[in-house]
């Protein structure tokens, strides 16, 4: 009997140590996938950022053409 009750306790012990280790494992996964997805929305702000400067440079330089062809024209008109 109390070699079964020492059986029944190492089993419980190690259940209880499996328990734990998962835990942790799945406190360590959810930790790992916060961190991707933070590190994918950094990424996706620094590439909106890109692209805004890009369209901002682009209406500048659509801008500059534009005043240089008006000044242009206003050489032959006057």
């Amino acid at each position: 009997m109390s070699s079964a009750a020492a059986d029944l306790g190492a089993v419980k012990n190690r259940i209880s140590t499996n328990s734990e280790f998962v835990k942790t494992l799945m406190d360590s996964v959810d930790r790992g996938v916060g961190q991707l997805v933070d590190a994918d929305m950094n990424a996706e702000s620094t590439r909106l950022q890109a692209l805004q400067t890009q369209q901002q440079l682009g209406v500048q330089a659509l801008s500059i053409a534009n005043q240089n062809s008006q000044s242009i024209l206003s050489l032959f008109r006057g």
